[in-house]
């Protein structure tokens, strides 16, 4: 993940991921919001518990691999690896920062 170079707060998300809900809300602004699996998670609280959720349902591991800008927003793929439905995925993670946090964040397979 470090050759990727990711923002700060991008970073910090994938550094948090799985393992602990709170620092992932503190890498959004307060009025953030997440799309993941039709689901739309609107501010930090919210979010805490999408993640807590997610990490709760299922064991995977997350691996940047591929990094991309366009119109503002940072596209991160990812590879995952785990005990959800069909064990492996690369997933697009569509991030916009505002005010050095992440204001909006979609996941898309």
């Amino acid at each position: 993940m470090d050759d990727l170079n990711l923002p700060e707060p991008i970073a910090a998300y994938f550094a948090a991921d799985r393992f602990d809900s709170e620092a992932v809300g503190q890498c959004f602004t307060n009025d953030a919001v997440v799309k993941d699996e039709g689901h739309t998670y609107s501010g930090v609280a919210a979010i805490k518990q999408w993640k807590a959720a997610t990490s709760a349902k299922y064991t995977y591991t997350c691996d940047p691999f591929a990094k991309e800008q366009a119109d503002g927003t940072t596209v991160v793929t990812c590879h995952l690896e785990g005990n959800f439905p069909g064990g492996k995925a690369d997933l697009r993670y569509f991030f916009r920062l505002e005010r050095g946090k992440i204001a909006r964040l979609e996941v898309i397979p």
